[in-house]
């Protein structure tokens, strides 16, 4: 096993750690341990929200989850000889849920799916599905099921949702100022259009006194993808996968955390992966001068892992620019379109006894594949969601005598 250089224990808060880790994207946040280029080494995770979701049969916690702990992230960890203008090669080795440990918190032989509330979060289709849902997965190795929807068990495509370098302080005040530009726009919006610097319940790692309170107040929320990496909930950086960061700061401080034991593309209800804490092992090396070399000037780049599930049917479902609700055509606008595949897709599986809810449930934890299918012909835009059929215990595709709509349980709900 390589060396943990960040560990977790499952049983405390991040805050209580030996070593806390943080919650916030600031340059000044400082470097818990330092790694070599070309080393090997573990990283232990917290589940992304503190472990605040319990296994049981209520979503009263999604309901109620404070999203100002989010995300637990672990590090940052330092890189020998990164300097502004590298690229950081980070290669991802193994991961998994935590190891050979059964108990109350997500990883712990568990995870879960949330449908969040739109009053606290929302998801991708919140104006549907406007409250609070959650299945709970039990892990067989690499195999998920769930007493919430039962009929479906499914190889899981286990990846870290969240992992970045440090932002400059210039690239910092950036985020801040445009992001906020963006909420201005639409400042009473539910859900909001953006997460703004929220001193409450910030962590600052190992940093105290003046400089946490200054990290606190200037951190970004770590809740979008951005320049630097973070929450970019891909799928495909499993095992295998190779990613290049941009550095930004001296060491390039990298940091991460959110660990999905499965995930549909868009992971769409917010909350949509398998969450869970675990661990995740890296290798790093350095691109000198690597940004100006590839131009790789705004985001990373990427190679997919080679270790996924090896689904061959898939039942595919259509979507174009179209708001059919209100008979509104949108020009080339892929997110419309994407919606509007996950809707068919929801609407079909309720023809056999899954509620909405399960539906959504399924299609943001599962491995579907989603695709823009057409983004040239005018005015619709055309995406596509590729659902496995393998991972229903009942053939799932159209025939002549029609679905056979059984009882297929409920998922958890708030009271």
């Amino acid at each position: 096993m390589p060396k943990v250089v960040f560990s977790v224990d499952q049983s405390k808060p991040m805050k209580d750690q030996a070593t806390p880790g943080h919650n916030r994207w600031h340059p000044d946040i400082p470097v818990v341990e330092m790694v070599r280029p070309g080393e090997e080494f573990r990283v232990e995770c917290r589940e992304w929200t503190d472990a605040q979701i319990g296994n049981n049969d209520s979503a009263n916690d999604v309901r109620d989850v404070d999203l100002s702990f989010a995300h637990m992230l672990s590090g940052p960890i330092g890189v020998e000889g990164a300097e502004p203008g590298d690229l950081l090669i980070v290669d991802i080795l193994d991961l998994g849920p935590v190891p050979q440990q059964v108990g109350d918190a997500p990883g712990q032989g568990w995870g879960y799916t949330g449908i969040f509330a739109k009053r606290n979060g929302g998801g991708f289709l919140t104006d549907y599905f406007p409250d609070s849902y959650k299945a709970i997965w039990d892990f067989h190795g690499q195999v998920a099921t769930s007493r919430h929807l039962p009929g479906v068990r499914f190889t899981g495509i286990t990846h870290p949702g969240l992992f970045g370098t440090a932002p400059s302080a210039e690239l910092l005040s950036s985020w801040n100022r445009r992001e906020q530009a963006l909420i201005d726009t639409d400042a009473g919006r539910v859900p909001p259009l953006g997460l703004p610097p929220l001193p409450e319940h910030a962590l600052a790692g190992t940093a105290n006194g003046d400089l946490a309170q200054r990290i606190a107040a200037e951190g970004a929320r770590t809740v979008p993808a951005r320049e630097n990496g973070g929450n970019h909930d891909i799928k495909n950086f499993t095992r295998g996968a190779r990613v290049f960061y941009p550095v930004h700061v001296r060491d390039a401080k990298l940091s991460g955390g959110d660990l999905h034991f499965s995930q549909g593309d868009g992971e769409i209800t917010f909350c949509g992966a398998i969450e869970m804490g675990g661990y995740i092992d890296f290798h790093v090396d350095l691109i000198k001068g690597g940004m100006e070399k590839y131009g790789v000037t705004t985001n990373p780049l990427f190679m997919p892992g080679n270790v996924e599930p090896r689904y061959s049917e898939f039942l595919s479902f259509i979507g174009i620019s179209v708001d059919h609700d209100t008979d509104t055509n949108y020009y080339l606008d892929a997110t419309v379109a994407y919606r509007r595949a996950c809707l068919n897709a929801v609407e079909y599986l309720k023809r056999w006894g899954y509620s909405g809810e399960q539906a959504y449930l399924l299609l943001g934890s599962a491995p579907i594949e989603g695709r823009v299918s057409g983004i040239v012909d005018i005015p619709n835009a055309c995406c596509s969601l590729y659902l496995p059929t393998e991972i229903f215990d009942f053939d799932v595709r159209p025939n002549m005598e029609g679905p056979v709509k059984q009882d297929r349980g409920k998922c958890a709900v708030t009271s």
